[in-house]
């Protein structure tokens, strides 16, 4: 019996708008592979109110069809539910989609549908609020801000002017004070440039650039980054292309269960999965373990696939 589809199309993310995908276009390319959807592009309709018809519906999949934080944001919603997560990859990172090796050409992301399986992979969670790769404090959060401000613009003097915006935030960064409790109860304060919480753990391989083997190991990966300049970003870069960069000196890294991040500031300004949020401290993270349904390409590994006789509700 063939599945049925609700797809919540952005149409304002990256790769969506620099190819000018329609809704229209999106329906042909489900209907060329023979796939029965509902595609929803109202714009007039907050993305709540979008997942919520999505939710509601009979569709057995629930399509996020654009970057990292739409898929997220749909996440947060499918996850407690009989629903199917399914992801066609629109943004500019794609992070999520390129560690299920789905296909990131948008007809090949809709035929591939028609085959994937389901399986489990695990979702991080802070607060409440459920994420998928990471959870980021300190200097990148700020960094991602001149990235913003260039979105949409491509040409060589944008670009530039990024080089420069995220150089000065290197060298004008403060360190930070947080204090880490870990689940035994030992808690340790810190001076930190940045501090990354992950859903499981990022690779170290040769051009492997912060992907993962395995969505599926029930642990969260902590990065504690103390001291960043320009040079050892710089050094760290390379190193996450060559993949050596575990040993890199300004780096920590601790695999967990859970994890609490407190700071004197009672919000936090985090990179949450592509996208900047303030959150209120403490920042109470746990994993998830295979709490969430996904279709997943057959060629993909590193994640758990369902039972046929499993029921997802």
């Amino acid at each position: 019996m063939s599945r049925s589809y609700y797809v919540i199309f952005n149409a304002n993310a990256g790769t969506a708008l620099g190819m000018g995908l329609t809704a229209d276009r999106l329906q042909e390319e489900f209907r060329a592979a023979g796939l029965n959807a509902t595609i929803n592009a109202d714009v007039n309709d907050s993305m709540e109110q979008r997942i919520t018809k999505a939710i509601a519906s009979e569709a057995e999949v629930i399509v996020a069809a654009g970057g990292d934080g739409t898929i997220t944001t749909v996440a947060n919603a499918v996850i407690d539910t009989n629903k199917i997560l399914a992801i066609l990859p629109l943004g500019t990172v794609n992070a999520l989609a390129k560690d299920m090796h789905i296909p990131l050409a948008t007809a090949e992301a809709v035929a591939a549908l028609g085959r994937s399986e389901i399986h489990k992979i695990d979702a991080g969670e802070v607060n409440g609020q459920v994420f998928l790769h990471k959870v980021v404090v300190g200097l990148v959060p700020a960094m991602a801000a001149g990235r913003e401000f260039i979105r949409g613009r491509e040409s060589w003097g944008a670009r530039l002017a990024l080089l420069r915006y995220f150089a000065r935030r290197i060298v004008r960064t403060k360190r930070m004070a947080v204090a880490i409790e870990m689940p035994d109860g030992e808690r340790r304060v810190e001076r930190i440039h940045s501090l990354a919480v992950a859903s499981n753990e990022y690779d170290e391989a040769f051009g492997h650039l912060l992907s993962r083997a395995r969505l599926d190991t029930g642990t969260l990966t902590l990065y504690v980054f103390k001291h960043l300049n320009f040079l050892e970003v710089l050094r760290l870069a390379g190193g996450m292309v060559l993949g050596r960069w575990r040993d890199a000196e300004s780096l920590r890294l601790e695999k967990v269960k859970s994890v609490t991040i407190d700071s004197h500031k009672r919000l936090l300004k985090v990179m949450f999965d592509g996208d900047v949020r303030s959150l209120e401290t403490p920042l109470h993270f746990r994993i998830r373990p295979q709490a969430l349904a996904v279709l997943v390409p057959p060629e993909a590994e590193g994640v758990h696939e369902v039972p046929a006789a499993t029921s997802l509700g």
